[in-house]
């Protein structure tokens, strides 16, 4: 496996075991949606959005694809395809980032210090530079279309089991209703699989660098 497949696992893992909500677009790894919520203190501080994130064959080496799939006014978003301006993410971008980044950092930034002189939005790059009160109640009135924002499936509980390949005699469980991270014996972690298998609860296979990640979700 080339190392840049390997970083693309071990980010996204990084990332689904986060408190972001995440979907797969399909059966790969690149292509995914995540909800986003506006950074506090900002103008789209009320607002949710579902992003759609495109991870590129050279990934972390070259930046992800971003865009909003419901609508947002934004100078530096365009406003019919929903798409990030590159040269924003490009000028930002480095390796060192992962997909959290993203979204702890490069979107917050990006909507806390919009930048009207490289626009993909004009209309809301001319009305930034010309009338700010008016820019701000149009960037509150947009109507963010809330079915766009629904990822495929609600869970009560999503669990995270990894385990060494190796056979190691310890399991990590990570439920997503605790910040807690929990330590189970072998037989525990049987006797759930059994019962997810039984009753048909879908269960997401990762491997990533010597570890399987078991992604348990139970529908409410």
């Amino acid at each position: 496996m080339s190392s840049p497949s390997k970083r693309r696992e071990m980010d996204l893992m990084k990332l689904m075991m986060s408190d972001y909500k995440v979907e797969m677009i399909n059966d790969g790894m690149q292509e995914f949606y995540v909800v986003f919520h506006g950074p506090k203190e900002s103008l789209y501080q009320a607002g949710v959005w579902r992003i759609r994130v495109e991870l590129p064959d050279a990934y972390p080496y070259k930046s992800p694809s971003i865009g909003f799939v419901n609508r947002i006014f934004h100078p530096n978003v365009d406003e019919m395809s929903g798409s990030v301006c590159l040269d924003v993410i490009n000028q930002t971008w480095s390796p060192m980032f992962d997909l959290i980044n993203i979204f702890e950092a490069f979107l917050p930034q990006l909507l806390l210090y919009p930048n009207p002189s490289d626009p993909l939005n004009g209309e809301a790059a001319a009305l930034m530079m010309r009338d700010r009160p008016a820019y701000e109640q149009r960037v509150k009135g947009v109507d963010v279309d809330s079915s766009k924002l629904m990822i495929k499936g609600t869970w009560r509980h999503t669990l995270f089991i990894d385990y060494p390949t190796n056979g190691a005699s310890y399991n990590i469980v990570r439920d997503m209703q605790s910040p807690k991270m929990l330590v189970l014996p072998p037989k525990k972690i049987q006797v759930m699989k059994s019962q997810l298998k039984m009753n048909m609860i879908p269960v997401m296979r990762m491997q990533c660098l010597g570890i399987q990640i078991l992604k348990l979700t139970y529908p409410i």
